[in-house]
Parts: structure tokens; C-alpha cells; sequence
């Protein structure tokens, strides 16, 4: 790719984003609070930030800001004077966490031109800048290279087919040499930086590990919970599809009267969880109903109706699934695993996730291949706690072994900016 491919592409996309806005509202979210957002940061920024440096985070949507939350956290509590930016390129990222108290502005990324990047750049003049996992913004580099601002990668992971490691990949790996700092999950990633010519990094593990440890340290209770389990075993659905629950009701049915779920979707569709709620053949009740029932221990099934308990939830799990890899990508099981539970998803697409392929192997989680493999699974976990708790037992230690990439990254910046 060169230089006028990719400044046509980006183009080409911001156009195409506004006219697909008109038809989907997720991307009409996005194009929204988009419209006027540099103007209106060139007029209120300045004055928000009074002469303060500025930490810039930016995470893609919820999944990164949750893998950067221990970072922007720790970043605050070492450098409790610094001003902190953070943005999201999703509005599954942005609507969710616009009001997050660890930062002091949150905003969503305006598209990368050339020109956005180099106005943006200007107005936020960030001392140091966070790109989370993923995130490789050729413009937005070079105008932070230019603007002599430390530039910083974490929890990052690479693969070989990716274009960085091509022989025509010239273009992407210069931006791999824009960074002060690339901290990479693992060895493989590590090995390949390197036989690209990329030095300025280093293995540091995944910020996830953290994150979630402290919320299993912390966790907020919720009676309510607790009394609709009533001391029985429970599995928790986390993050689940239509193609996730289409696996998942059968099993479920298969069990009834001996197992209770709680379902977490992904996302709140008030239709398809009507429809999840007939096809399962015990009683279920909405969380938002919750309140209006006074036997909620005589229902099987509990779906929850709102974003944001899920990480809290797991507490309350013997077992869990977790949803996506029956569609675009596993999501993160190390929430429940850390709560020492053993794990199932789908086996379609979970194998770009390093703690899935280690926990498969290790035995703390299952991938399954559809509905007769998750029944045979939750049975297998359902009949033989002492196998249950085994299972359980390889997760948690799996999360305390992960733990410290937080501490490792901070080191790296104190240096940075000493």
C-alpha cells in the first residue's frame, strides 16, 4: 500500500460511513458525535486543560478500553497532575463508557485525514499518546511523531499474515517504527517485531489480566442475584448472539430443573430476547422485572436487559459461556475465569485469542462445535463438580500468572518522561 492508497481509502470510508449512518444506527452514532466535535474542541479544550500535559488514550471500542483501563488508572495515580484524553473509534465503546470518571475528557476519533489528525494533533498537544491492542492510525502517527509526543503500544498482538510482515508491507511497518514503545502479549509477537526491524519493543502480557483480577478483588454484590440462584448451580452466558443462544437454548432446555443461567446479551434487542424467552422451555424473568417479583428463586432463567453488570456477574457462576466465537470473534473470557469457573464458546472463531487457545489446552475451557458438544460439556460439569472445580481451579491460577503488565508498562513511561 503507499501513501495516496491509504489517504484514498480513509476518504473513501468517511464518505461511506455517512451514507451507510442513514440506514444503521450504530453508524450513525458514530458520524453524530463526529459532526462539529473539532470545532468545538478547538474552542473548549485549551481552557479545559489550563496549561496541564495531556495523556492520550485511545482504545477502538469497549473490549480495549477495558484491556487500558488498569493503564489509565495507574497512569492517573503516578502522574496525578497530568490532564487525560480519552477517545473511541466505536460507538459500542463511546455510549457506554462517555461517562467514565478516570478521565477528564472523552471523545470519539475523528476520522484519519490527513487533515483531522494534524488539527486534532494541534488542539490536544499530547505530551504522551496510548494506542490500545490494535489501533495503527498512519496519520495520526505522523502527526504525533511531529509534534515530538511519546508514542506508546500496549497489550498488542501480531500474527504473521499480517500485513506489517509482508514483503510489501513497507508502508505499515514504518508505522511500527513511529512508536517510543511497543509492549506485545508474547513471544511470537515479539519475535516478529524484531524480524521486521522493530527494537523499541518488548513483552509485557496482556493489561486484561489486571483488570480483571481487580474487578473479582472488588466486586459490587447484588442480592437480588444471589436470591434468584438460590445456592443452585448456575451457568452465565456472557456476551451472547442470536447464533451463540441458537447453541445455547438447547442445552439449556436439555437441563431444565437442574441448572439455572443467567444470560448477559451482547447487545439489548428487546425483540430477540422476547424470542430467546419462548423458546426456553423453563420460567425466565427479565432483570428489569426483577424488582415487581416477589419469587424470583422459582425462575430458571434470568436475562439481563442492560449494559454494564456482566463483569460483576461471573461471581455468581459455576460455569460459564461465553459468546462470539460463533460469529465475528470470541469475547473475553478471562472475566469469568477469573472468578475460578470453568469456560465453553463456540469453536468457529476463537483461535486469535491467546487465553483461549492456552485455556483449551490447559483445560480450563472447552470450545465446542455446536449444541450436542455443549450439552455433553455442561453435563460433564454439572455431574462431576469435583471436575467442575478442577477446571475452575486452571483459570484462576492462569489469571494470577498473568498478572503485573500494568506495573511494566508505567516503568517504561516514568522512564520515558524522566
Amino acid at each position: 500500500m503507499s501513501e495516496f492508497i491509504y489517504q484514498s481509502a480513509i476518504s473513501t470510508v468517511a464518505s461511506l460511513m455517512k451514507v451507510a449512518a442513514i440506514f444503521n444506527s450504530k453508524i450513525r452514532l458514530g458520524v453524530e458525535g463526529r459532526n462539529g466535535l473539532l470545532e468545538a474542541m478547538e474552542d473548549s479544550f485549551p481552557k479545559l486543560v489550563n496549561g496541564r500535559a495531556v495523556a492520550w488514550f485511545h482504545a477502538a471500542s469497549l473490549g480495549e478500553f477495558e484491556q487500558g483501563r488498569p493503564v489509565i488508572e495507574a497512569y492517573r495515580t503516578h502522574f496525578p497532575d497530568d490532564f487525560i484524553l480519552l477517545t473511541f473509534f466505536s460507538p459500542s465503546g463511546y455510549e457506554v463508557r462517555k461517562n467514565y470518571t478516570g478521565a477528564d475528557y472523552i471523545c470519539y476519533l475523528p476520522i484519519d485525514t490527513a487533515s483531522n489528525a494534524r488539527r486534532f494533533v494541534k488542539i490536544v498537544n499530547p505530551r504522551i499518546a496510548f494506542f490500545i491492542k490494535y489501533e495503527f492510525w498512519h496519520n495520526y502517527l505522523k502527526a504525533l511523531k511531529k509534534n515530538e509526543t511519546y508514542i506508546i503500544s500496549f497489550s498488542t498482538i501480531f500474527r504473521p499474515n499480517q500485513a506489517f510482515f509482508k514483503k510489501s508491507g513497507s508502508f505499515f511497518r514504518q508505522m511500527l517504527i513511529a512508536f517510543d514503545h511497543i509492549f506485545v502479549q508474547n513471544k511470537q509477537s515479539l519475535q516478529l517485531l524484531e524480524s521486521a526491524g522493530i527494537h523499541q519493543c518488548s513483552i509485557a502480557g496482556d493489561t486484561r489480566f489486571d483488570r480483571v483480577a481487580a474487578i473479582a478483588s472488588n466486586t459490587k454484590s447484588f442480592p437480588e442475584i444471589a436470591g434468584f440462584r438460590n445456592g443452585q448451580v448456575c451457568l452465565i452466558a456472557g456476551s451472547v448472539w442470536e447464533a451463540d443462544m441458537q447453541v445455547l437454548i438447547p442445552a439449556l432446555n436439555s437441563y431444565e430443573g437442574k441448572l439455572k443461567a443467567i444470560i448477559a446479551p451482547h447487545e439489548i434487542h428487546k425483540e430477540q430476547m422476547e424470542q430467546w424467552r419462548k423458546s426456553l422451555t423453563g420460567k425466565t424473568l427479565l432483570y428489569s422485572e426483577l424488582a415487581s417479583e416477589n419469587n424470583i428463586s422459582a425462575f430458571d432463567y434470568l436475562i439481563i436487559d442492560n449494559i454494564g453488570m456482566l463483569s460483576a456477574l461471573y461471581q455468581y457462576g459455576n460455569m460459564a459461556f461465553i459468546g462470539g466465537a460463533f460469529g465475528s470473534g470470541l469475547h473475553n473470557i478471562l472475566e469469568a475465569a477469573t472468578f475460578g469457573i470453568p469456560v465453553a464458546f463456540g469453536n468457529k472463531r476463537y483461535h486469535k485469542f491467546q487465553e483461549a487457545l492456552d485455556l483449551t489446552e490447559q483445560g480450563g475451557a472447552v470450545a465446542v462445535a455446536g449444541r450436542e458438544e455443549l450439552i455433553a460439556t455442561i453435563g460433564q460439569w454439572l455431574n462431576d463438580p469435583e471436575k467442575r472445580k478442577m477446571a475452575g481451579a486452571v483459570n484462576k491460577n492462569y489469571i494470577a500468572a498473568g498478572i503485573g503488565s500494568t506495573d511494566m508498562i508505567l516503568n517504561e513511561v516514568k522512564k520515558l518522561q524522566s
